[in-house]
């Protein structure tokens, strides 16, 4: 075995945190771009190479153990299909829209400020990744702060083109302490009730806890409980699932084109990672969704009306990329719906829309960046008449509309075919009418972009379409154009071939149901 295979879990980390730093030192001009570049493009090939090792190895999971600790004493990574997959995404997402943003950066962001930004993003990854990877409850916690402070800064970079991206991280910010506070006391709940921070040793010791409950002298059950609960509602700030996604549709709108890109495709991803690795293999669904707790009916009741409300509020929006951070929250509403139906089609359907929608709204976030780099806004108005002049940005922008919706031969459809199969198993057909009627508001949103960029033409002044320098509007330089159609067009792939994302999604989903985790046994 060589050395990168025996090391590939620390890799993953290792590799965008020292770009990072080389990037926030030595780089200047386009040095930053490329140190970056080649951060990303390492991570997918290692994150590849680590998927690859998980579902060959015959106890589907990979172990690596920091300095050669043994668990529970030192830090362990521990892989399985779940994380792998979200570890690929991730690193497919940072991939492409780091090929996509050094143009997009630099109309957005000045000179001077460029190696902070190209370091901060790395270290934005590295948190993402490294909160995926880890088998620890507390570095989780520390990795989940890394990721966060730079993204607030990330967020505020925006500020060079629209000064409300401050306030948008300010709220952020705010709203993600109070989220990272809760998981703190959550993780510290659970320290004190088994003396370990190990995920897999935590979740034995809360098996054997739980089996006290039934006899005279119950153990730590209102910790336990309180516990659960202050970690949970942290978990769905960090989500964003409604109502607590206050911070998300401005952070979303005001940061810079590639930094919403790279948020709405994995940031809140990694929340839903979070939030199903804790309710199924630290908690266990006994707990977390039996008749004491019953948070699965908590978590169906604000998933439906995120998908509802997100919807509806997605259609009332002037401001393209603002509607689809509304579209954002109802494809959250998705994710948590199926996880909350807690059987294998019902989270398998929430595993892929994690995958689908990481590539559909990525893609349709990078169109909107080159609508800004071209027009300098997003706004219904700017888009008047663009099918003719943009028509390849404008037909991914469509394109990616279309897997919203779930039109079949998009990966949206595969999703929500898994999530309506998996409500009707569990006898619940209102979820089926809460998830298509989600369709049909897509629908209108989507349409609504639709019949201004191909059916309605520009004002009398502007017949004669002027980019932001009064240039003839032309389409995206070829290094913006291609990452969008690259994420759109791996977003039908998936939905026309969907065996590979089905089978690893199935895989984890029935590990996840069996209770034999890449976490807990």
């Amino acid at each position: 075995m060589s050395f990168i295979e025996q090391h590939l879990p620390a890799l993953v980390i290792i590799v965008p945190l020292v770009g990072g730093i080389l990037s926030a030192l030595f780089g200047r001009r386009t040095l930053g771009w490329a140190i970056a570049m080649f951060a990303t493009a390492a991570v997918f090939g290692l994150c590849a190479m680590l998927l690859d090792r998980v579902l060959a190895a015959p106890t589907g999971r990979v172990e690596y153990f920091m300095s050669n600790w043994p668990a529970p004493f030192g830090i362990a990574f521990v892989v399985d299909s779940l994380n792998a997959s979200v570890l690929l995404i991730i690193a497919i997402i940072a991939a492409v829209v780091t090929l996509y943003a050094r143009p997009s950066i630099q109309s957005e962001i000045p000179a001077d400020r460029l190696p902070a930004f190209w370091g901060i993003w790395l270290f934005c990854l590295t948190g993402l990744l490294g909160i995926t990877i880890t088998g620890d409850a507390f570095n989780l916690y520390v990795l989940l702060e890394i990721s966060s402070l730079a993204t607030y800064v990330l967020i505020a970079m925006g500020k060079f083109r629209e000064r409300r991206a401050l306030t948008a991280s300010m709220n952020y910010l705010v709203l993600g302490t109070i989220g990272a506070s809760f998981i703190l006391v959550g993780i510290g709940f659970l320290y004190s009730i088994t003396g370990t921070l190990n995920m897999e040793d935590m979740a034995m010791r809360l098996r054997e806890i739980y089996a006290t409950w039934e006899t005279g002298e119950p153990q730590y059950k209102r910790a336990t409980v309180t516990g659960f609960g202050f970690l949970m509602i942290g978990l769905f700030l960090k989500l964003a699932l409604f109502p607590l996604h206050g911070w998300l549709p401005n952070a979303y709108t005001y940061s810079p084109s590639a930094v919403s890109a790279l948020l709405a495709a994995t940031a809140t991803k990694v929340g839903a990672y979070i939030a199903i690795r804790f309710l199924y293999t630290i908690m266990g669904t006994d707990f977390a969704f039996g008749d004491a707790i019953s948070s699965d009916q908590v978590i169906i009741i604000a998933a439906s009306l995120a998908i509802l409300v997100g919807s509806w509020l997605a259609m009332r929006q002037q401001n393209l990329k603002k509607m689809l951070a509304f579209s954002s929250l109802a494809q959250i509403g998705y994710i948590a719906l199926g996880v909350a139906i807690a059987n294998p089609d019902g989270l398998a359907g929430a595993i892929i829309h994690l995958f689908n929608h990481a590539l559909t709204k990525g893609g349709m976030f990078l169109a909107l960046g080159i609508v800004v780099y071209r027009l300098g806004g997003v706004t219904l108005d700017d888009l008047r008449g663009l099918g003719r002049k943009m028509p390849i940005t404008m037909a991914a922008f469509t394109a990616g509309g279309l897997g919203l919706i779930g039109v079949p031969l998009t990966a949206g459809f595969v999703s929500k075919w898994y999530l309506v199969g998996g409500a009707i198993e569990a006898g619940r057909p209102d979820l089926a009418i809460v998830i298509l009627v989600g369709s049909i508001l897509a629908l209108m949103y989507v349409w609504k972009a639709v019949e201004v960029i191909y059916f309605q033409k520009a004002a009398e002044e502007r017949l004669v379409i002027l980019d932001s320098t009064g240039s003839r509007l032309r389409e995206a330089p070829v290094t913006m154009l291609v990452p969008t159609v690259i994420l759109i067009a791996a977003s039908i792939w998936f939905g026309i071939d969907a065996d590979t994302s089905s089978h690893v999604a199935h895989r984890a989903a029935e590990t996840l149901l069996r209770g034999i985790g890449g976490i807990a046994p």
